[in-house]
Parts: C-alpha cells; structure tokens; sequence
C-alpha cells in the first residue's frame, strides 16, 4: 500500500507539472482565439460585445489568475468551455474519447499479435536468412509514416481491390484499414525489443542446461525463455500505449474519423486553449495509469521484483540470558 501511495502521489506530480507547462506554453502562442473568432465582420459584433466576451472567459486577467482559475476547475472537474464551440470541453472529450479507444485498443491488440507473431517466426523459422530478414523487418516498420501507410492501405484495399468501402462502411468495417495503419509502427518496436530479449536470454546459462535435457526449441521459447524476455517488452509497451493518442491525430484525419486525434486538429486550427488543455491533460494521465499498471505487473513476472518481508530479530532475550 505505500508501494501505490508513493506511485499515486508521483503521478499526481507529473500530472501538475504536464498541466503548469502545457498552459504557460499555450498561453504564449501568437494571436487570441477569442478575437480570431469574434472578430470576424460577418458576425456584426462591436468591440465591447467582444471584450464582454473575452470577461466571460477571464481572458481579460493576468496569467497567473487564469492559471489558479484553471487548476482549480481541473480539480473539480471543470475543464472550462471551448473557444470556438462554446461547449464545455469535459462534453466535447467525452463525445469523442469512444471513438478513439476503440481504434486504439483494437490497435494495440492487434500491434501486441503482430509484435509476438514476428518475433516467434523470427526466433523459430527453420531457415538462416528467413531468420536474418524477419530480424531486419521491424526496421523498416518503424521507418514508415502514419500517414503513407493509411494512403497506401486506401489506395490499395479500398480503390484498387475494393475490399474494404471507405463510403458508407459500417462501425466494424470503418475499423478495419485504421487499426491496420496505427498498429504496424506500434508493433514494429515491441517486436525489435521483444526479439533482443530473447537472442539475449537464450544465450543464458539455464537455458543450455534445458536444451542439454532434450528440449525442443518451441518448448525452450515458450516456457523458459519468453517469459524472462517479456519485462522490457511491457515497458516498451506502456510508453506505446501512451503514444497511441499521438498516432490517433494522424490515423483519424487520413479516414476522417470523429475522435481526440479529430477534436484535436480542430483545436490547433482554431487556437482552442482550452480543448487542448485538456487533450494533453488526457494524454499525460494515459501516460501515467499505464505505467502504474507496467510498475504494479512486473513484481508478478519477476519474483526478483517482490520485496521480501523483513524478519524481525529480537535480541533482548539473548541478552537478559547472558547477563
């Protein structure tokens, strides 16, 4: 339990310190969102409806009141209201987070079956240079953009096969290319990791012993092997997972999907501090539940992880005894 405290209380740590940056760091970009839109002649507004707009918002107070303002409407579940809709920015996020999990954990999953997948062919294929290539494939996975391997997989299995309809899919067809896209450069560096660790444990002495006993090397992978190879593995894994809302921005424009990755396009567009605020927000909080959960696994994979309980000696007796 003070193993969780101490973690929670470092993550709400890191959460102050993404949310302190993220606002100074938005609060000194060029321009004001409000006159950007307000401004506009076609709206018909005077220059005081505007700065009762910019009131509304606090616009009009130094940084360090909007950002105790801010904070503390953070801590109560404010997340304030959109520049450019008018929405309130919890509403805006909570319509477009399901969206984007959904791509996102079907991605992952998908990335992990890729990851594993390679790095078991690559470890067992019976040939020497099928090996060396599988090995040098993640490589050139990681290499390749987003946003070509989404133009690719439309030009390819929308209009050149017609496999898959861009227009007028339905949700699970919809699913299919974008999972496809944000899940070969995620799985590319688990399976670079995933197959260092295993040319790296396979070269461990216990592992000779079990080959000496008869093992096949299917057996030695999977029951000896893979799991002692899986903790960096994880690691890498969560700073993916966390990364995955990145991947999203792109993903989501290339096939036009509504999601964080869309809401935040439009955010940057339109100078909407608030919207962005709290997608980074949202963002640095992935990050941080994902390594808690990485930290709170690696003592049930590793029993060298788990700290024994201290004995406790008393000497007291010993010492009543001798005197």
């Amino acid at each position: 339990m003070r193993y969780v405290a101490r973690r929670v209380g470092q993550a709400a740590i890191v959460l102050i310190a993404a949310f302190t940056a993220t606002f100074f760091l938005l609060q000194a970009l060029p321009g004001d969102a409000i006159l950007i839109k307000y401004e506009n002649p076609e709206l018909g507004l005077t220059p005081e409806q505007i700065e009762s707009i910019r009131v509304a918002y606090g616009a009009d107070t130094p940084a360090w009141e909007q950002f105790l303002h801010t904070l503390g409407g953070y801590v109560t579940g404010d997340f304030g209201y959109s520049t450019q809709y008018g929405t309130p920015v919890l509403r805006l996020i909570s319509e477009a987070l399901p969206e984007t999990l959904a791509l996102a954990g079907v991605g992952f999953v998908l990335a992990l079956i890729l990851a594993f997948g390679l790095a078991f062919l690559a470890t067992l294929a019976p040939f020497a240079w099928l090996r060396s290539a599988l090995h040098s494939l993640p490589a050139l996975l990681v290499a390749l953009p987003v946003f070509w391997i989404g133009i690719l997989l439309i030009q390819t299995f929308s209009f050149g096969l017609g496999w898959v309809p861009i227009i007028g899919a339905d949700p699970i067809q919809a699913l299919i290319l974008p999972v496809i896209t944000l899940a070969v450069p995620i799985s590319a560096p688990l399976a670079q990791i995933l197959l260092r660790s295993i040319d790296e444990v396979k070269l461990q002495p216990f592992v000779t012993v079990i080959r000496a006993k008869g093992a096949g090397e299917g057996w030695v992978l999977t029951r000896s092997v893979l799991r002692n190879a899986l903790l960096p593995t994880i690691t890498i894994a969560g700073i993916l997972f966390g990364e995955l809302i990145g991947g999203a921005v792109v993903t989501e424009t290339v096939f036009g999907r509504n999601g964080i990755g869309r809401l935040t396009e439009q955010a940057v567009a339109n100078q909407d501090i608030p919207v962005l605020q709290g997608i980074v927000l949202l963002a640095a909080l992935t990050f941080v539940i994902v390594n808690l959960i990485v930290d709170l696994v690696f003592p049930l994979l590793d029993p060298r992880l788990r700290k024994p309980s201290e004995k406790r000696v008393t000497t007291a007796p010993r010492e009543e005894a001798l005197a």
